[in-house]
């Protein structure tokens, strides 16, 4: 899932540097979204590991 917001971050920044602001601006959206979602994602198991007592 870090893999399709760096995607999505780079397509924003090359669209950027072209001058395409509405792609850039929803490219950058879609990257914000799957990059919260995954830090949430790692949160929730960093936690869930601790409570299980099992080594990260």
């Amino acid at each position: 899932m870090l893999s399709w917001a760096l995607t999505f971050l780079v397509v924003a920044l090359i669209a950027g540097l072209l001058g395409f602001t509405g792609i850039a601006g929803a490219a950058i959206g879609v990257a914000k979204i799957l990059f919260f979602v995954f830090l949430v994602l790692f949160v929730v198991s960093l936690i869930s590991h601790m409570v299980r007592g099992r080594p990260v």
